[in-house]
């Protein structure tokens, strides 16, 4: 049955990939991590900080090993710069396109995949069917890059052309169940932290002032963003030194 993928095989496939930078992951996944030139679909519900949190390993990768933006299309949190920049993903190598129609946002995304200096897109695309997000994946195939795609869980039964199909779950960890993938399936979640060691570290020294009235609590200053009040993709402490 050609057509069959067994347990040995998921680790011999051949094709580019970056490893994620989450070893529990890497193991779980063909080859050990993203595959380049395919499409990742990213199932959360709402939409949350958790997906920086996955992605941020493999795409700061990514930029130290190509010159070009990283493209965001309609990101429902604006990107809090000092943070990504902390963790390896400087503010100058973000492009940000603002859609708001289902159709622009498709759109955008396929332009972006088709220029030669783009080193990888993330678009939220709750409302695209399976015959657009199949256009996504082929123009990501024929021109190799990296794609990940934010949607909702209520497309979770729905088909999908993606190569890769996670669903992003927890607040305090992440948790991570493989949907799709190239092997046989996996039943249990896979648990990720879901913060940086350097936001865990903070929010848990925090925690300890908070919960003992003996120790006084230090003010801590804490940047205003530069492009809105609203909340950011990752917590702002990553960026204090």
């Amino acid at each position: 049955m050609p057509h069959v993928w067994r347990t040995p095989e998921l680790a011999h496939v051949h094709e580019q990939l970056v490893a994620t930078g989450h070893a529990r992951l890497d193991i779980h996944l063909p080859g050990g991590g993203w595959p380049v030139g395919s499409l990742v679909e990213l199932l959360q519900e709402p939409a949350g900080p958790h997906v920086w949190q996955l992605l941020l390993p493999a795409l700061a990768q990514a930029v130290r090993q190509k010159a070009g933006p990283v493209v965001l299309v309609a990101p429902p949190f604006e990107p809090f710069i000092p943070s990504l920049a902390a963790q390896g993903l400087p503010g100058e190598r973000l492009l940000c396109v603002k859609a708001g129609k289902p159709s622009s946002r498709l759109w955008a995304a396929e332009q972006a995949l088709r220029c030669a200096d783009v080193v990888a897109v993330m678009a939220w695309l709750p409302r695209s069917k399976s015959a657009e997000l199949r256009r996504l994946h082929l123009a990501a195939q024929q021109h190799d890059k990296l794609l990940f795609v934010m949607r909702g869980l209520d497309v979770r039964n729905d088909s999908s052309p993606a190569r890769i199909r996670l669903l992003l779950e927890g607040t305090d960890t992440l948790q991570l169940r493989i949907l799709k993938r190239r092997g046989p399936p996996l039943d249990t979640p896979i648990e990720l932290p879901a913060h940086s060691a350097r936001v865990a570290a903070l929010l848990a020294a925090r925690q300890g002032r908070a919960t003992s009235p003996s120790t006084p609590t230090p003010a801590i200053a804490i940047p205003a963003p530069a492009l809105s009040r609203r909340p950011h993709v990752l917590d702002r402490a990553a960026a204090l030194p």
